[in-house]
């Protein structure tokens, strides 16, 4: 790059295409599972919540608090996939970027 006029563009570039990425994470689905898949969690890779499902076994009033850890490990678990598929996706991403080596992205 030997302008300033270069850097804008490829600055604009990698915008563009961040901009991208985000929107990818937001289409991508994760579930995260707790209780041998009695509780699930479905979210985005950006971390939006879709839906929980819970077994109707574990609907008893006794169990609450136990309902209670389980729903917790699976918006968790889900929440670490969600994070797993980001990065992926944004490697992916920048890989292709005309980046100086060692420069990390916002997120």
């Amino acid at each position: 790059m030997n302008s300033l006029e270069d850097i804008m563009k490829a600055a604009q570039g990698v915008q563009d295409e961040m901009n991208k990425a985000q929107a990818k994470l937001d289409e991508i689905e994760v579930t995260g599972e707790a209780g041998g898949g009695m509780v699930k969690v479905r979210a985005t890779a950006k971390g939006r919540i879709l839906g929980v499902s819970i077994d109707d076994s574990l609907m008893t009033p006794d169990d609450k608090e136990m309902l209670e850890d389980l729903v917790t490990a699976a918006f968790n678990d889900a929440r670490g996939k969600a994070d797993a598929k980001s990065a992926e996706e944004m490697s992916k991403m920048t890989s292709s970027l005309p980046l100086p080596p060692g420069f990390k992205l916002p997120f």
